[in-house]
């Protein structure tokens, strides 16, 4: 069965994705189970997304009892859960507005268009320049790619949209030397996720902060990696006291399943009116009670808290492979996005983790990402790093 799957799979669907050999049937918590039976402990957590695991009860409830009462109507009309969660996410954070759609993707095409749009309807039709930053990672639109800092991404859609320019991420003095009278907004990861999982320096984004303010120009974050609990607190931006003016999310909003949000304040905001930007199912009733239930126990069930304990636990766990093996260079991260610099290729480490049991996932050639739910448990990280000394020992 297993490989008749992967053989149709191979000949019908599109060649976008590099797959693993094996077939995921199942998932409870932090642990996946393939078709052949074999277990499987999460570090990917469906990149970053399943904060809460698989098949979480209550939010399994929580869909399934939405399914049975609505599914899905126009955005013509108001519906329950839609306004719930767009309460929810404008009292818990710095926004008053939201704009809901279906992807990471969507919400960042969604900010760049409102950037550009709040300057137009201000009558400053040039000020339509995005800084963002080198190895970022926003999308693979043709505008978000043309944002995203990394040349793989674009390699064969050029010509990509113009507009767009890249410095290097964490150098306040390369966004003081670009930041200029023609750019609308600075889009930014707190922590770039896919770049690396790189930190920034502590005063480095109160410094972008405060360029954005002399400037006037719009402070997009890209927290579609980092948010909904992802560092230890609903958003990245919290870490380092400062808001921004556009900020998105997706992935674990869902946990599985696709939503995106874009949140901005109220004067920015005020630029998109009726038809000047739309999605047929975003926000749907459906997806907003599922994700209704996921922001709600994040709270209820202290993950935040947990997270914020068991990321520092990993991450000393971490280090101590460092103090270990010298093919390890860097450790870095912030409560369960973690990274882990190689100075070899991390995709063997990848496969042998498989096929010892442990997902986990590589990045930029060698940087190992762990980005498990945030309910992972010490027994779950103590069995990854005993396969991790083995395996580097190895090596």
């Amino acid at each position: 069965m297993t490989n008749d799957i992967m053989e149709i799979a191979d000949r019908v669907i599109a060649k976008t994705y590099k797959r693993f050999p094996v077939v995921i049937a199942k998932g409870k918590g932090c642990t996946l189970w393939d078709t052949q039976g074999k277990s499987y402990i999460d570090f990917v957590a469906g990149i970053a997304v399943c904060n809460l695991g698989h098949a979480h009860a209550a939010v399994a409830d929580a869909l399934a009892n939405q399914a049975n009462t609505l599914f899905h109507v126009s955005n013509l009309y108001y519906t329950i859960p839609q306004v719930e969660l767009a309460l929810w996410l404008t009292e818990n954070s710095f926004a008053d507005r939201v704009f809901f759609c279906n992807s990471g993707a969507e919400a960042n095409e969604a900010a760049i268009k409102l950037a550009r749009k709040y300057f137009k309807e201000k009558g400053e039709n040039d000020r339509y320049g995005i800084v963002s930053m080198e190895k970022s990672f926003h999308g693979r639109t043709m505008a978000t790619l043309s944002a995203t800092g990394q040349d793989k991404i674009k390699k064969g859609f050029e010509p990509v949209l113009e507009g767009f320019e890249h410095i290097p991420f964490n150098d306040i003095e390369a966004l003081n030397k670009t930041i200029g009278p023609h750019t609308c907004a600075v889009l930014i990861e707190p922590i770039q996720g896919e770049g690396g999982v790189r930190c920034p320096d502590t005063e480095y984004l109160k410094a972008v902060r405060e360029l954005c303010n002399e400037t006037e120009s719009l402070l997009i974050f890209d927290e579609i990696q980092t948010g909904i609990g992802r560092t230890g607190k609903l958003f990245a931006y919290e870490h380092f006291g400062i808001e921004p003016d556009i900020m998105t999310l997706a992935k674990a909003l869902g946990n599985g399943l696709p939503i995106g949000v874009m949140l901005a304040k109220e004067h920015v905001a005020d630029a998109f009116g009726p038809g000047s930007h739309a999605s047929t199912f975003g926000g749907t009733p459906v997806v907003t009670a599922a994700a209704m239930e996921v922001v709600n126990t994040l709270f209820e069930e202290s993950v935040l808290d947990h997270c914020l304990d068991i990321g520092t636990y990993f991450k000393e766990r971490l280090i101590w492979l460092k103090e270990r093996h010298e093919t390890i260079q860097d450790v870095r991260g912030l409560g369960l996005l973690l990274g882990m610099k190689l100075t070899i290729n991390g995709e063997p480490i990848v496969n042998s983790c498989m096929e010892r049991g442990f997902l986990i996932n590589c990045i930029q050639d060698n940087i190992l990402r762990f980005v498990p739910p945030l309910i992972i448990e010490k027994k779950e990280i103590d069995a990854l790093i005993a396969c991790l000394d083995e395996l580097l020992g190895q090596m």
